[in-house]
């Protein structure tokens, strides 16, 4: 699911970040969070760039035209099963960053109850140029499988809003939520039996294999170097600066930090000059 997953540009930005986050502090009365706190500020600084800036919205573009040309060069070639795409959902081709703002609004980052209530609204909305690759690849043939974290009470609201936005094969069968093990490595295997899967598309390097599942930050880049030639081909990223495994390594895999446990563990691996 939604995994506990810094984040320049100008100063109006920093600005803006340090204000809201002042703000957050001032209307939340239990265990308000200080305004120097790296992953609170953090979270909303990351919004702002998901939200406002056109970087972000063609480091997405990128990705899905990246992903068309290579998807032409996979048409050509000859399959003993059924093709299909394997694709993440969140940060991959819908939009969370309101929910980042409103847990911010809170002090908090993420609870269940919560991200039920977002995910239930169905309001994420596609990041650019998602919605013409995953209908072009539709249009060619190709079975679109939607492998999220994402968990059973999640999955109506999922449903809804991939309808809302004309995703194809927006159903039960092609939506494939979170039972038990967060690993999608299983889910994939079970595309596999039936499909020839050709593309996987994630903002988690765990989207793409399970080589890249609970791994330390030095394990996890020498698993990129490993794959290499695979980014740009079989493997499409989305850039995510607001949370995953990038995050949960950094941290060890652990939940329990308290937010200046959290401060001082980021303060010691940033590298200055």
């Amino acid at each position: 699911m939604f995994q506990t997953k810094i984040y320049v540009a100008a100063l109006s930005l920093a600005l803006f970040s340090s204000c809201q986050v002042a703000q957050v502090k001032s209307t939340t009365n239990s265990n308000p969070r200080i305004v120097n706190d790296i992953e609170l500020n953090g979270k909303v600084y990351s919004a702002v760039f998901h939200q406002r800036a056109a970087e972000y919205q063609a480091l997405c573009q990128q990705a899905f035209n990246v992903a068309t040309i290579h998807l032409d060069v996979v048409l050509q070639q000859k399959h003993a099963k059924p093709i299909a795409i394997v694709t993440d959902i969140d940060e991959t081709f819908l939009d969370n960053s309101p929910y980042a703002v409103e847990m911010a609004k809170r002090g908090q980052v993420f609870d269940e109850a919560s991200w039920l209530e977002w995910t239930s609204k169905g309001n994420a909305k596609p990041l650019l140029g998602s919605q013409d690759f995953f209908n072009y690849a539709a249009s060619k043939g190709v079975t679109i499988f939607y492998i999220t974290n994402r968990n059973q009470n999640d999955k109506a609201g999922t449903i809804a809003n991939l309808k809302k936005y004309n995703y194809p094969m927006a159903d039960e069968q092609h939506v494939i939520v979170r039972q038990s093990d967060s690993s999608k490595e299983t889910r994939r295997l079970k595309v596999s039996e039936t499909h020839e899967i050709v593309m996987l598309l994630g903002d988690n390097l765990s989207d793409f294999s399970n080589a890249f599942d609970k791994k330390t930050e030095e394990q996890r880049s020498e698993a990129v170097r490993n794959n290499a030639r695979e980014f740009g081909r079989k493997f499409i990223v989305l850039p995510n600066v607001n949370y995953g495994d990038w995050e949960s390594a950094l941290l060890d895999y652990k939940r329990d930090w308290t937010p200046q446990q959290k401060d001082s563990i980021y303060n010691s691996k940033l590298i200055g000059f």
